[in-house]
């Protein structure tokens, strides 16, 4: 008698690496976040700030705005790329800050949440970033935030 082999097909289409926007805005942080909050409909609140240790050893904070949806399991993170003088990502300069988008069960579009970023008053630009085109030195430093590490 043989046997019967049962194929049982998995679902792959299941994002599992976040969504990073790149968000040009002279706004401070906190202003920001209130205008996020107002266009997606979501509740970023100032939570505990992203720590990287730089080559001097000597540790920097960038401040971290983050809301998670327990229905849908969505989680916004606003990561500031500046502290003082000091960037999170050299070679993104002229990015003031990083949205990420944990999305486990792929219902956001990046396209369709590009679009309505753009339309927040002061946001002069928004760029979508594939961790797969970033310098090794940037990615690692970028792969320091945790919200990232966890995808890679």
């Amino acid at each position: 008698m043989k046997n019967k082999i049962t194929r049982i097909r998995l679902d792959v289409t299941a994002q599992t690496e976040p969504m990073i926007f790149g968000i040009v805005s002279p706004d401070p942080d906190y202003k920001l976040s209130l205008k996020l909050n107002k266009k997606l409909k979501i509740s970023l609140r100032n939570s505990s700030p992203v720590e990287i240790e730089g080559p001097d050893l000597e540790k920097t904070s960038y401040s971290k705005f983050s809301d998670t949806d327990p229905a849908d399991h969505i989680s916004y993170h606003l990561v500031s790329n500046r502290s003082g003088s000091t960037l999170i990502v050299r070679s993104l300069k002229n990015i003031d800050y990083f949205m990420l988008v944990n999305d486990p069960g792929n219902m956001c579009e990046a396209d369709r949440l590009a679009r309505q970023l753009r339309e927040v008053e002061n946001i002069t630009g928004v760029f979508i970033l594939d961790i797969k085109t970033l310098k090794d030195k940037d990615l690692k430093r970028l792969s320091e935030l945790p919200e990232i590490a966890s995808g890679l």
